[in-house]
């Protein structure tokens, strides 16, 4: 059986597989979400964060957290978890006021309030 290494072509809009926007290692940060009579609030765990490395990002409807975790210098015996950024994304409904939307970042954890 041979191999054919040619790319396949796409129909008009077809997606076959996921745009890489960004380049390295993602985690996606846990998320606990709750609503109050008022707004819709998320808390995201950010271990490793900077507050100065914290992004948060509202267009078009998707909401959009990121976190740079600066690379440790230390040599580990062991290490129980992988290296990388936080990255995740949140469709946002219309009824949410984009400009009522805040957060604060405090000991490792994003709360975004919508």
């Amino acid at each position: 059986m041979t191999q054919n290494n040619t790319p396949a072509k796409k129909a008009a809009g077809e997606v076959t597989t996921p745009e890489a926007t960004r380049g390295g290692t993602f985690f996606s940060p846990r998320v606990d979400i709750y609503e109050t009579p008022d707004e819709v609030v998320l808390l995201c765990d950010l271990p490793g964060v900077k507050p100065s490395d914290v992004d948060v990002k509202f267009e078009k409807g998707e909401l959009s957290l990121y976190g740079k975790v600066t690379p440790r210098a230390a040599k580990y015996i062991a290490t129980e978890y992988g290296i990388g950024d936080f990255y995740r994304t949140f469709a946002v409904t219309p009824e949410i006021d984009s400009d009522k939307i805040s957060a604060e970042y405090r000991e490792g954890v994003l709360t975004i309030h919508l």
